[in-house]
């Protein structure tokens, strides 16, 4: 089945990130501008944490506090899950499944190579059961 790398290969090489000082409106700005939702939070070149539209509405809008106000490093998820470039897409619907997450940032190394979503994922396995159904399609029209 598909890798990580593969889906990366198709997707842009941007990763957007905040630092755990930015405030979070700033980081819910980069997200709305980008059209994602999540951002990793890198301290330097360290993977630090991620900031969701979740935490954003439990840590932010449900306890009333203010965003322009609240450092990131004060509502991201720290504890992370990361996969690499070489695991399988079924592995990393595990993952999310288990975890309840939607996006798993990507770590070679040190350094973060990019990010998948559950979107990204649930693509890859629509794309995989259309390629084997037309492989079928063909072996029963050719036999």
């Amino acid at each position: 089945m598909t890798t990580v790398r593969q889906l990366l290969d198709g997707k842009s090489p941007e990763v957007h990130a905040v630092a755990p000082d930015a405030a979070v409106v700033d980081a819910i700005r980069l997200m709305a501008e980008k059209g994602i939702g999540a951002v990793l939070v890198m301290d330097g070149p360290r993977l630090a944490g991620i900031l969701s539209e979740r935490d954003y509405a439990r840590k932010i809008v449900l306890r009333d506090r203010s965003s322009r106000d609240t450092p990131v490093a004060d509502i991201m998820t720290a504890q992370l899950v990361t996969v690499g470039p070489g695991a399988q897409v079924e592995h990393c619907l595990q993952l999310v499944t288990d975890h309840r997450i939607r996006h798993l940032p990507v770590v070679e190394g040190s350094a973060v190579v990019g990010v998948i979503s559950i979107g990204d994922l649930v693509k890859a396995v629509i794309d995989a059961q259309q390629q084997e159904l037309e492989h079928l399609q063909q072996y029963i029209v050719a036999g």
